[in-house]
């Protein structure tokens, strides 16, 4: 009970300390937010009309009190107004997010699965060519910028073959209900979800070989090899289950990089997700969207994280005997 509280506390300091950062985005930006904000008519308004809307936008207020009211629309739920959609920042995050859920939950499930299949594999069978050659594949992709992947996957497969759409989550005029809407948005998906796989697959397999490595060099280990334990369940039930926990100590990571990779990959794909949301607030500087995207994207890490810890139990059996003990 203990070890929950203590963990529902730093993800608490997280989420304040990363709002705060969140607040004082508009503030670190060099120049007035206003004029950034309106930066196209920004010379034909007057003084009176410039005053105004800092003061709709609550920036005529000492930052302590901006402070306080950012925290009190928060606790109502109110993220602000979009200025690039002229909308409530909460219902343009509530449109865009399941795309992104659907994206990046998708790759990361598949990149932990891929990457730790595949780092046992080689760890496995280490030193052997299907080791080298795995190992040199995986660092050759990982060394790829994830722009330059989608790239090649939209000119091999959207272009020459024309077996994918290249942009979109959903065709124009489509199927809106049914399998058949299912069918169309998973066709979609394909070119962007691989992208985004293979550019973060990579750390997932070196750890995963690297633990599996030192678990396979356990004294243990060899003591059931001596005991007749056949091999393949030496390896599945035995070396892999252990080497998991470093795998998914990183998990919560791992969602980190797969949401900034997802700003570049969506904008490849001109995919209708958070990642191109933010990208296109940052070039119209809206800052309350970008607020909004950001605090989304620090729950959405710290919630993970949270998960992976009360999953270690599940996966090691000794630190579930060990927290007994201490409660």
């Amino acid at each position: 009970m203990r070890a929950v509280m203590s963990r529902v506390a730093q993800s608490l300091l997280v989420v304040i300390v990363a709002t705060t950062l969140n607040f004082a985005l508009p503030h670190l930006a060099p120049g007035d937010p206003v004029e950034y904000l309106y930066q196209g008519s920004a010379g034909s308004l007057t003084a009176e009309q410039l005053d105004d809307l800092r003061a709709g936008y609550g920036l005529d207020a000492s930052l302590p009190e901006q402070y306080v009211a950012y925290w009190g629309g928060l606790f109502r739920g109110d993220l602000g107004v979009s200025v690039q959609h002229n909308r409530p920042v909460v219902d343009v995050l509530l449109e865009r997010l399941p795309w992104t859920l659907l994206l990046v939950g998708t790759s990361t499930v598949i990149a932990a699965i891929v990457g730790t299949l595949a780092g046992a594999f080689a760890a496995w069978r280490r030193g052997s060519r299907g080791d080298v050659g795995l190992v040199t594949g995986v660092l050759v992709v990982d060394a790829m910028p994830g722009f330059w992947i989608g790239m090649v996957l939209v000119a091999v497969f959207a272009v020459q073959l024309g077996w994918f759409p290249s942009f979109g989550a959903a065709a124009l005029g489509g199927p809106t209900a049914g399998w058949a809407a299912v069918a169309a948005v998973a066709h979609r998906l394909v070119l962007p979800m691989t992208t985004l796989v293979l550019a973060t697959v990579g750390g997932t397999f070196l750890l995963a070989r690297g633990a599996m490595s030192t678990t396979l060099g356990e004294t243990w280990l060899a003591m059931a090899r001596a005991k007749g334990v056949p091999p393949r369940r030496l390896a599945t039930h035995h070396a892999l289950r252990n080497a998991l926990l470093p795998v998914a100590t990183t998990l919560g990571l791992n969602v980190a990089v797969m949401l900034s990779g997802a700003v570049v990959i969506e904008t490849v794909f001109a995919y209708p997700g958070l990642g191109s949301l933010v990208y296109d607030a940052t070039i119209a500087r809206d800052y309350p969207l970008l607020r909004g995207a950001f605090l989304l994207v620090t729950l959405g890490v710290v919630a993970t994280n949270a998960l992976v810890e009360l999953a270690y139990p599940l996966l090691d059996p000794r630190v579930r005997r060990t927290g007994r003990g201490r409660s």
